[in-house]
């Protein structure tokens, strides 16, 4: 009786230009379930949006897509370089059926840092490669289901929380919902003064709107105002049957107004209407102020897995805004003039992906 013949595995690298590929790959990130952040059109934007290279390796056997490694290529004179799946996002990493696609994902992704000079390559979750670091203290993930309608949302939010959300009814606040040149505007001007107060360089305004073009279905932007006054907005995206606000933020005048508080109920009543079903708050820092927030708003953190790999004698770049290293300039930051830190903030923001 004849052995069965094994297929080998090989991992061929991913043009961002072949349209049919593409395809092929969104259709995998379908079928396995995976994130917004391992779909083909997430790299391109960012691409387009930052001008980072992206592209990634897949494995396939008899012309069968079975393991997908997007990968978004970081160079930074702060902060060195990097493979990062996927670059801008909280999720990415390997896509695998079986753990043999995923060490082989591993191992070229291993290979092509080592040939391009890449001083490490970080995987946000997805499969686990044999002899990788993990790091699981570093942050959390907070998601929970929709309510059936607004009363059964209100009452899903901790008493305090929602007693907030109820003054913002109160406060005469409008809602808009968008895609336009004019909500895109609304929204930088609020996301970027909000990243300035906390000390973070904001991203280029151009990445937005390549999300925005590259998700012409799947996403938008809810902003708050009151007597035509930006208060706050929230870019959101919209993927397997969850509403996952992207990049938020509010003006100082948004937090006497209630503005944030009421901006992510009525995004949650917006994903109803569009017939999601989970509200996924994203990722926080575990312990941090925001954590706190969205704990309050009756959301437990989840601990997020990550894997690193750094080649022999290397180092892996260090990113952490709460490190030690970077408190100072964090706080020097705070204190820019906004015109400043945006001229300055998308050059430096580029090497954060």
């Amino acid at each position: 009786m004849n052995a069965p013949v094994r297929l080998s595995l090989k991992a061929s690298p991913v043009d961002l230009k072949d349209a049919k590929l593409l395809k092929r790959i969104d259709g995998f990130v379908a079928e396995q379930g995976a994130s917004l952040f391992h779909r083909p059109q997430w790299l391109k934007a960012v691409e387009w949006g930052t001008g980072r290279r992206a592209g990634g390796f897949v494995v396939e056997q008899l012309g069968v897509i079975r393991g997908w490694l997007p990968l978004t290529e970081v160079r930074s004179f702060l902060f060195g370089k990097a493979l990062v799946s996927s670059g801008f996002g909280v999720g990415g990493g390997i896509v695998a059926e079986t753990p043999e696609v995923a060490n082989e994902l591993a191992r070229v992704a291993q290979k092509h840092a080592v040939k391009l000079g890449f001083g490490s390559v970080e995987l946000r979750g997805g499969a686990v490669p044999e002899g990788w670091e993990a790091v699981t203290d570093k942050h959390c993930g907070f998601e929970r289901p929709l309510a059936a309608d607004d009363e059964a949302e209100l009452l899903a939010i901790p008493r305090k929380s929602r007693a907030e959300v109820r003054k913002g009814f109160k406060n005469g606040l409008e809602v808009r919902i968008g895609r336009s040149v004019e909500d895109l505007a609304a929204h930088y001007a609020a996301y970027s003064e909000s990243v300035r107060n906390l000390g973070t360089p904001v991203f280029p305004k151009l990445l937005f709107r390549a999300m925005l073009e590259s998700f012409p279905d799947a996403s938008d932007i809810l902003t708050i105002a009151r007597d035509g006054e930006r208060l706050a907005s929230v870019f959101s995206f919209y993927h397997n049957g969850a509403v996952m606000p992207f990049w938020g933020g509010g003006s100082f005048a948004a937090r006497g107004a209630r503005a944030n508080e009421l901006m992510y109920f009525e995004l949650m009543r917006h994903a109803r209407a569009r017939r999601m079903d989970r509200f996924d708050f994203g990722r926080s820092k575990t312990g941090s102020g925001p954590a706190k927030f969205k704990r309050n708003w009756g959301f437990e953190p989840k601990p997020l897995t990550y894997f690193i790999w750094t080649p022999p004698g290397a180092k892996a770049r260090n990113v952490d805004p709460t490190s030690e290293a970077y408190n100072r300039k964090i706080e020097l930051w705070k204190k820019l003039p906004l015109p400043v830190a945006n001229a300055l903030g998308p050059v430096i923001a580029r090497g954060l992906a």
